[in-house]
């Protein structure tokens, strides 16, 4: 019998996501120059401020290359952050040999083809509510949530709810946004 997902919640350490379609909804608005805009939510940013401050790991492996992604992202905290990443997995083992961790502590949230080979090696992967067939096939937890709507939030919010690590009475130190 396999174990529930919520088995693997009190060893994780390190979360890794993608960013358009778990960290965005995925849209994109081009404005005349081309430019790209992606909306992202607050909910996602605290929770993932308050995961750093708990001493979690929280690592990006994109393949989209916005340096506004990257701004926001190390604003909140994040320190591995790895944009235009088509192969995923290469910058997964650098991670895992980079940081010393063990695959089993690892979340790692995808919503596309390109994230399976990285799911398929980690101790829990999981996915946005809206993710392909072939991602929730491979994923032991999918979200609720959509990507960009608070699927982030979800499942950190269950692992530090799981490792006591939650404070509600608290919150990250700085601003969110």
């Amino acid at each position: 019998m396999e174990k529930s997902y919520k088995e693997y919640l009190k060893h994780i350490t390190t979360f890794i996501f993608d960013v358009d379609g778990v960290l965005t909804d995925g849209n994109m608005l081009v404005n005349t120059e081309g430019e790209m805009f992606r909306s992202m939510n607050v909910k996602d940013g605290y929770a993932m401020k308050l995961a750093i401050e708990k001493g979690y790991k929280i690592c990006i492996i994109s393949g989209g290359t916005n340096e506004g992604v990257r701004v926001r992202l190390q604003n909140l905290g994040v320190g591995d952050i790895y944009l235009g990443s088509h192969k995923k997995i290469e910058k997964y083992h650098e991670i895992l040999k980079k940081h010393n961790i063990n695959a089993a502590e690892i979340l790692y949230m995808g919503d596309d083809m390109p994230d399976i080979p990285v799911m398929q090696e980690i101790g829990l992967p999981t996915c946005p509510q809206d993710a392909v067939p072939q991602v929730k096939a491979v994923s032991k937890y999918v979200s609720h949530k959509k990507g960009g709507r608070g699927c982030v939030r979800d499942v950190i919010e269950q692992v530090l709810k799981v490792q006591g690590k939650w404070d509600i009475t608290g919150g990250p130190s700085s601003k969110l946004d």
